[in-house]
């Protein structure tokens, strides 16, 4: 009998595990996508992985989103044939590895507000998952990884975390 139930629940985790693990940073925390911010030190110290989302929050109509190369970025240029984002609520999701780089593409806001920021995404692996230890769930209150206010895990990894022990109990009846 558990070994039947297992038949249906790995695959079930499988599934739906990675997309509970990803991590949606809100790029500039409570400042948002704005100018005069340091979105460099704003991303120093975290680590971005393949599936996490970058949510850029901004007034409509006051910035956009720009996906640019590294000389687009130097330079505060996007191509001609760039779409912006304009929502305000942008979201990208990070389904590649390696760096990214956005810029606002609103007047000078890149080149005189310093409106841009660049990342580099990590291939997503098992080591990005925090570990079961409760001493090593990241913090709500200090360390170089997401604080409550740019990230959101906690609801996913504890879900992660109940199915795997779930399922582990199944297969131990």
């Amino acid at each position: 009998m558990a070994s039947s139930q297992l038949f249906i629940i790995l695959p079930i985790l499988a599934i739906f595990v990675p997309s509970v693990l990803a991590t949606d940073y809100v790029v500039g925390d409570d400042k948002g996508w704005t100018i005069n911010f340091d979105y460099q030190a704003w991303a120093q110290g975290k680590s971005f992985y393949v599936g996490d989302n970058l949510v850029f929050n901004y007034p409509k109509g006051a910035h956009t989103v720009l996906k640019v190369n590294g000389t687009g970025f130097q330079q505060c240029e996007a191509p001609l044939d760039s779409v912006p984002l304009t929502s305000g609520k942008d979201v990208i999701n990070l389904a590649t590895p390696g760096r990214k780089w956005y810029i606002c593409g609103v007047g000078q806001h890149c080149e005189v507000g310093n409106q841009k920021l660049v990342i580099t995404v990590l291939p997503s692996s098992s080591s990005s998952a925090p570990s079961s230890s409760p001493s090593s769930w990241p913090s709500a209150t200090a360390g170089p990884g997401p604080s409550t206010s740019s990230a959101t895990t906690s609801v996913g990894t504890r879900f992660a975390l109940m199915m795997v022990t779930i399922a582990f109990g199944m297969l131990m009846s």
